[in-house]
């Protein structure tokens, strides 16, 4: 029975495993193509970097496998890109401003043939997908990241293994561990607030919705790889900060996609609806 729920905490834990890889990308992209990190809130990505941090320390002081703790590196990592991002094109657009000479009123540029011919005629003429392909876009792209989880599950299973008896979860409580779980899931958790009340400022402009997708996937696999290693009392209370830190963070994504299609459809300007890709 309990090869049973270890078999399925591996296979939601890959799925985890393979949505927080690519959860940057979509933002880190989206900060490429506008050139700007506006769209993040810069307390969001400080507070979530503090999270990752934690649960980097966490993952060494508790001895975990080698890819856990890079995997921390590469979170912390994509955090401080982000971050990199927001000031540098910040700093270019200060350059900007102190190099572009001062145009002459009426004088035909370079510059202003490209506006005028970038700009549109009438608003209404532009492109905006129906909500029903967005969602099948999305869609492919987590069963896709999905079914790639699953691939590394079956690979992993496959590859000799010397220990072939299923290891006992741990139910042991170690208050050093606890401390950081319970601040990485406090981060984690309010993270999310200052890009919710920027998000009422910025209707969501230059934030990328893949980035809550993934991380409303990545977050419900690993509580559920939690839950289906082992329901014992002791264990579940040894993870309860690791179970507060992803379930009750589903609610908050979801919350900030809900910002997403509401903005969405009380405007048809929605920057980031006509920047999906055809």
């Amino acid at each position: 029975m309990f090869g049973e729920g270890n078999a399925a905490s591996s296979v939601f834990g890959w799925i985890s495993i393979a949505c927080w890889i690519v959860v940057y990308s979509p933002q880190i992209i989206e900060n490429y193509q506008l050139e700007s990190g506006e769209g993040l809130s810069l307390l969001f990505i400080y507070v979530w970097l503090l999270g990752d941090v934690c649960n980097l320390v966490g993952a060494v002081i508790a001895g975990l496998l080698p890819t856990v703790i890079i995997l921390g590196v590469y979170y912390t990592l994509c955090d401080t890109v982000l971050l990199c991002q927001v000031y540098y094109y910040r700093w270019k657009r200060q350059t900007r401003r102190h190099v572009v000479p001062a145009h002459i009123p009426g004088e035909v540029s370079e510059e202003t043939c490209l506006i005028a011919n970038n700009r549109p005629a009438d608003p209404s003429e532009r492109l905006v997908p129906s909500i029903t392909r967005i969602f099948v876009r999305y869609l492919a792209a987590v069963s896709f990241v999905s079914a790639a989880g699953v691939a590394a599950y079956c690979i992993s299973n496959w590859l000799p293994n010397d220990d072939i008896s299923p290891a006992v979860p741990d139910t042991k409580l170690d208050w050093h561990v606890q401390v950081i779980g319970w601040t990485s899931a406090t981060a984690y958790l309010g993270a999310r607030l200052p890009q919710i009340v920027k998000n009422f400022k910025t209707r969501c402009e230059g934030l990328a919705p893949g980035l809550f997708v993934f991380s409303i996937l990545g977050n419900a696999t690993y509580a559920l790889s939690i839950i289906a290693a082992s329901r014992d009392t002791d264990y579940l209370i040894r993870n309860a900060s690791w179970l507060a830190g992803s379930g009750l963070t589903v609610f908050l994504d979801i919350l900030v996609l809900s910002q997403f299609f509401y903005y969405g459809c009380i405007s048809g300007q929605r920057g980031w609806i006509d920047r999906v890709p055809a």
